[in-house]
């Protein structure tokens, strides 16, 4: 009976101490909703590479920013403008010195191939006759709904177009009334213009970057996190040149490396 629990002591100290029994880690990250077609491969990278689970919820920066604050329970907050992080820094919500500026990101004009809008007129094409609805993200919580606003009043068509405009909780949801049928054209996100998805059910062209104030993206480990080492490895993975040229792929401009000059106009194959 004593060597039998000999025997089962020592099992249990081997599985207790054996590195390759180690739980893997588990982040949850508030992602802001550009990111949704880039971060569906890099999120399947990183688990890949470590074995950490990530689980992600894509919204607009806004929203994700009160529900924080209200004590969401996040690792980490991706959001599309610095802003946030920057108001939930301040606030000591964060792990100081985490707060990195991962990308910048541009606005396009999408509408569906059947479409026959002359998107080379750029944004006086939203003064059409033709069109009934423009469908952007909400300005009051979302960085590119914000974006879309000051490029209207830049180009000096923001009061004849604004009773056509159709707001999506996110610029997500933006892309898809269009994709739908339920908006004419979108002003919406590159990184979701380029993606295999919609880049085969539609053309775009890119906003000049000078007719809007740049929309500068930052992520940020929240002091709330139950995994910081698994959420620090994330923000590590996140900044190395591999994943860098992924996120330039999908149309954002990325730190120390200047995105390479997109076509104006891109038509599916």
């Amino acid at each position: 009976m004593i060597g039998l629990r000999v025997v089962i002591a020592i099992v249990l100290a081997i599985l207790a101490w054996n590195p390759g029994q180690a739980a893997a880690g588990e982040i949850t990250i508030a992602a802001a909703a550009d990111l949704t077609f880039a971060f569906k491969d890099l999120t399947a990278q990183f688990q890949q590479q470590t074995g950490n689970s990530v689980k992600l919820s894509y919204g607009s920066s806004g929203n994700f920013f009160s529900q924080i604050q209200s004590g969401a329970p996040y690792d980490l907050f991706f959001s599309a403008d610095v802003d946030y992080p920057k108001k939930l820094e301040a606030a000591g919500l964060t792990e100081p010195g985490t707060l990195y500026e991962y990308a910048t990101g541009k606005l396009v004009l999408w509408v569906p191939t059947a479409s026959t809008l002359d998107l080379k007129r750029g944004f006086a094409v939203l003064t059409d006759a033709s069109i009934r609805k423009i469908a952007i993200a909400n300005p009051q919580h979302a960085p590119y709904g914000r974006a879309a606003v000051a490029t209207m009043q830049h180009a000096g068509i923001y009061n004849q177009v604004k009773t056509k405009l159709v707001l999506g909780e996110n610029i997500s949801q933006a892309a898809q009334f269009v994709e739908s049928g339920n908006a004419d054209i979108g002003v919406l996100a590159l990184s979701l213009a380029v993606a295999p998805a919609m880049k085969e059910k539609g053309r775009y062209v890119e906003v000049p970057a000078e007719d809007y104030p740049p929309i500068i993206q930052a992520a940020v480990i929240l002091k709330s996190s139950h995994d910081k080492e698994t959420a620090q490895a994330f923000l590590k993975f996140i900044k190395a040149p591999a994943s860098l040229a992924l996120m330039s792929q999908y149309g954002f401009t990325v730190p120390n490396q200047v995105a390479g000059a997109q076509n104006h106009e891109s038509a599916p194959n």
